[in-house]
């Protein structure tokens, strides 16, 4: 019953929105417009699926009144049986759309990638998971731009920060924080030895100014020149930038771009995002370690993933999850693994809501 009136207030809001929308003070002012299609947009798939749920137990109802009439009998016991069915499937989807929203789900991404223990084979997979995200994004018709990279001489990345902008890019990506353990030859291996290597991913939600805000006056901001693998300059001018938030400490650099202001821009983006994260962190540790989420989605030092070349496989360990699909997974073709891990996640606060 609980539920029931909460998605009739969520209608109602809705509704309520649609008709703002359409007053003349509101389509003539493009921000308030546009916040309140987001707004409205947020909770279309909770009133959609509320509606297809009301339709299902009228069509009930009305099989229900037809089941005295033997000459109808047959037919609406079958319909009574079929809206019945569909009403018990839709509810588990209203109980999931219920769940409480990350509010960051919608946001574009930043995935900061370090080659971590195993040398330059650490650094040639950090490459390659640079490229198995930017072939997901590219497959959602996302757009993806580097913003700091640090290559070798080998082509591989020491480490590389780039931002996906897209509609949910956040809530697609958010799971892959953590360390990625790579089992494979070595091309430089003579002797066929599996070397085992890490490479640590981050995942920030990108944050905008109203969300999180810097004190000016705790930034110390340097220019130097970009410079590529190797340490050879790739341009004349000192046009990179790194921002040190003193209190903190935190650094960012940003070189990708020849214009300082597009790279000072960046760098604030990404910085304004790891400071928004780390205070979410403290925020959220109590709750944490009281319910310990299975997935998990920010623990840079938590092992997640194995890639094992030799087997062609790919586990992911927090879901106990395999697929010997290694060559389609690192191609982009990740949909099977964030699915599996957006499940386990609501199986979690599914079961959080009923204890």
């Amino acid at each position: 019953m609980l539920m029931h009136e909460k998605l009739i207030e969520i209608e109602e809001k809705y509704q309520a929105l649609e008709k703002r929308m359409q007053e003349p003070e509101v389509y003539s002012d493009p921000a308030l417009y546009a916040q309140l299609a987001r707004e409205q947009k947020e909770i279309q798939p909770v009133v959609e699926t509320y509606r297809r749920y009301e339709k299902a137990r009228r069509d009930m109802d009305g099989a229900r009144e037809l089941l005295g009439d033997p000459e109808f009998k047959e037919i609406a016991q079958e319909e009574f049986e079929h809206a019945q069915a569909e009403m018990s499937g839709i509810e588990d989807e209203m109980r999931i759309l219920l769940l409480p929203r990350d509010p960051n789900d919608s946001k574009n991404v930043i995935i900061e990638i370090r080659g971590g223990a195993g040398g330059e084979e650490a650094a040639l997979f950090a490459y390659n998971l640079y490229r198995m995200y930017t072939m997901y994004a590219e497959s959602k018709r996302w757009k993806s731009e580097i913003a700091n990279l640090n290559e070798t001489e080998l082509g591989g990345i020491k480490e590389v920060s780039f931002i996906i902008e897209g509609d949910g890019a956040y809530s697609r990506f958010k799971f892959e924080s953590g360390v990625h353990r790579v089992q494979r030859v070595p091309e430089t291996e003579a002797s066929g030895r599996i070397h085992t290597s890490t490479v640590t991913v981050a995942v920030l939600p990108e944050v905008e100014e109203v969300d999180f805000q810097i004190n000016p006056n705790d930034l110390q901001v340097d220019t130097f020149r970009s410079s590529g693998a190797g340490g050879q300059h790739v341009n004349k001018t000192d046009s990179a930038i790194r921002i040190t938030h003193l209190p903190t400490g935190t650094v960012v650099e940003c070189q990708d771009e020849r214009s300082q202001h597009k790279n000072r821009e960046r760098a604030m983006k990404i910085l304004a995002s790891r400071l928004y994260e780390e205070e979410r962190r403290r925020q959220t540790e109590q709750v944490a370690a009281e319910r310990k989420s299975q997935v998990g989605t920010g623990d840079r030092s938590e092992r997640i993933r194995t890639y094992n070349y030799p087997q062609g496989r790919v586990t992911d360990h927090r879901i106990g999850l395999t697929l010997y699909k290694i060559e389609q997974i690192l191609n982009g073709a990740l949909d099977e693994v964030i699915d599996a891990l957006v499940m386990a996640d609501q199986a979690d606060k599914l079961k959080a809501t009923e204890m």
